[in-house]
């Protein structure tokens, strides 16, 4: 592809990527935002703006460590700081502080303001500006169409030509809410603000913590049940902090003392970051796939199981997948897991193979990127015959994988 085509593929990604299951829960936070300030078309220009800025900075960030790890001979691929417990923990916690938050145990806006001393002007770039980094971090579980071919030749591409393509791709993610923020004629198509958004605010309080459990579920397939404890610790005494926050600011609205809970909410927290410290900074190499998702009983994939299988006469469908990747997950159960597939190859004597990166796995992420996709999930259907394997799409339907196996298993 030419370089101007990978940028264009980079911001379609970007675009479709709002649209993923992953981002839902953060987008869904950056909408509610627009539609309060609908009303200040100067704060809604300026959030707006801001999380553009946020959105920007985290991904170039995001992709300079990429760059950065694989020219120290890392292999590692989009999403690969999930692959970090402690990491997967952190945005565990800050999910449920932001459930805590909708669900008004403690609020951020005017009270915070009067707690912190910070004025309304501050608050509200800075938190959409945070608000464009989380939705970032949280959407490197999803890879969209169009987005893993860009992100794969960004890898491949010198140094100046992977950062275009990666600012192609915040800009494509942010266009939508920068867009509404900037053009009036937009955002007359959203909602008029009312009484309906108290009753809103609360309702998303649940995807939140929906995000909250699906990462305590991965923390659980990467380190085990000690990190899943450390976690639901943690998760108490957090809710813990975020009532006596609450009753800070009620205090302080009611003009009474609110130093001395102030102080015990930082100790608090403080004291939060001593079990996250004793979580591991990475996870050991997968042996096998973390749980018995598969339609058939599979193999571990290995690129020496691979070469071997090869002379079977057999097609190989391999599964490149990882617990934390929302896309793969979503396609095994829509997929790989219906009966019309399972059928499939047990009659074409397809060999199953499952690529499990959950936890960090330096062959899998270099036959990934040996492919041209830049994450997960990628699925690579071999043919009996022996010749060239077949790139599927990221998003699979029965359909999809019933006809690559059917053409796998012919022989000429």
């Amino acid at each position: 592809m030419t370089m101007l085509t990978i940028l264009a593929a980079a911001f379609l990604g970007g675009l479709i990527l709002n649209c993923m299951p992953c981002v839902f829960p953060v987008i869904s936070l950056k909408a509610f935002g627009v539609i309060r300030h609908m009303s200040d078309r100067k704060s809604v220009r300026a959030e707006g703006l801001a999380f553009l800025a946020g959105v920007v900075i985290t991904m170039l960030a995001l992709g300079a460590v990429l760059l950065a790890a694989r020219a120290g001979g890392a292999a590692v691929g989009w999403g690969f700081q999930l692959q970090s417990p402690v990491l997967i923990a952190a945005l565990a916690l800050v999910m449920l502080g932001a459930a805590l938050n909708l669900m008004g145990v403690f609020e951020v806006g005017l009270a915070a303001q009067r707690v912190g001393g910070v004025g309304s002007s501050q608050t509200g770039p800075l938190g959409a500006a945070l608000t464009g980094a989380l939705a970032i971090i949280v959407a490197t579980p999803c890879t969209a169409p169009f987005m893993a071919g860009a992100i794969g030749a960004a890898v491949v591409r010198p140094p100046v030509e992977a950062m275009a393509i990666f600012l192609a791709l915040a800009l494509g993610f942010a266009a939508p809410f920068t867009a509404i923020s900037l053009v009036p004629a937009f955002a007359r198509l959203l909602p008029k603000p009312g009484a309906w958004m108290a009753v809103l605010k609360h309702v998303l309080a649940f995807p939140m913590l929906a995000a909250a459990a699906w990462l305590a579920w991965v923390l659980d397939q990467q380190a085990g049940s000690n990190a899943l404890g450390t976690l639901l610790a943690s998760s108490v005494v957090l809710g813990f902090a975020a009532w006596i926050y609450g009753l800070a600011q009620q205090r302080l609205l009611a003009g009474r003392p609110h130093r001395l809970l102030l102080g015990f909410t930082v100790l608090l927290l403080v004291a939060l970051t001593a079990p996250l410290a004793s979580l591991p900074r990475t996870s050991a190499a997968s042996t096998g796939p973390s749980k018995p998702m598969s339609p058939t009983a599979p193999m571990v994939w290995t690129p020496q199981a691979v070469e071997a299988q090869r002379k079977s006469g057999k097609p190989i469908f391999v599964n490149f997948t990882a617990s934390w990747c929302i896309t793969c997950q979503v396609n095994d159960r829509a997929a790989l897991s219906t009966s019309a597939v399972k059928e499939a190859m047990a009659q074409t004597g397809t060999i199953y193979m499952i690529a499990d990166s959950t936890k960090y796995n330096p062959d899998i992420d270099q036959a990934i990127n040996q492919f041209g996709r830049g994450g997960l999930p990628v699925y690579v259907v071999y043919p009996a015959d022996g010749g060239e394997p077949t790139l599927l799409p990221q998003l699979l339907s029965p359909e999809i994988v019933i006809s690559a196996l059917q053409r796998a298993a012919k022989k000429p």
